[in-house]
């Protein structure tokens, strides 16, 4: 197995900065946008946006919620391993509202497919965006394309893409790993 950075600190900073601003140009102030990270790796993603947008840019009461997809999946029933849940954390109403989907890696779309579906549990957003910090675009298997994306990358079905977090895994690197 070998892996490569795909990504440093560095870089990934000056990503995650310039997914803030494309948000502030699209939403202003964001009283009428909702963000929600999708369980379990795109909260990371969602709070270092959130953070940027508060404290490098000034927007005040950004809200923010994160949205456990595991039993939305088409593909849950599949696995011989068991799931285990995280928790979904969406302490305001999404009916009327932006919503901006953040998760790490945007892959088949599977994912997504089913914070679609998830989120109707809270109402009907006005809007629904994506934003990733990778897009793998030969990957997918269903029509889902990101509003805001990071990095595109081309990976083959036997690479992975990692996104590690400083708050997490103690770096904050992306690697592409070879099988």
């Amino acid at each position: 197995m070998s892996q490569k950075v795909l990504l440093t600190a560095t870089e990934i900073n000056i990503i995650l900065n310039r997914l803030a601003c494309q948000l502030i140009e699209n939403h202003t102030d964001f009283k009428n946008t909702v963000l929600i990270g999708i369980q379990p790796r795109g909260v990371y993603l969602a709070e270092r946006i959130k953070k940027l947008l508060t404290t490098d840019y000034g927007i005040e009461a950004i809200k923010l919620g994160y949205l456990d997809i595991t039993f939305y999946r088409d593909d849950f029933r599949r696995s011989e391993k068991t799931l285990e849940a995280n928790k979904t954390k969406i302490d305001f109403i999404v009916e009327g509202k932006k919503v901006v989907f953040i998760d790490d890696v945007l892959y088949t779309g599977r994912s997504i497919n089913a914070a679609l579906t998830a989120v109707q549990s809270f109402g009907r957003p006005e809007e629904v965006e994506l934003l990733c910090l990778i897009d793998r675009r030969f990957s997918r298997h269903l029509p889902i394309q990101p509003d805001y994306k990071g990095r595109q990358v081309d990976a083959i079905n036997d690479e992975q893409v990692k996104v590690c977090w400083e708050e997490n895994d103690g770096e904050d690197t992306v690697y592409l790993v070879k099988s």
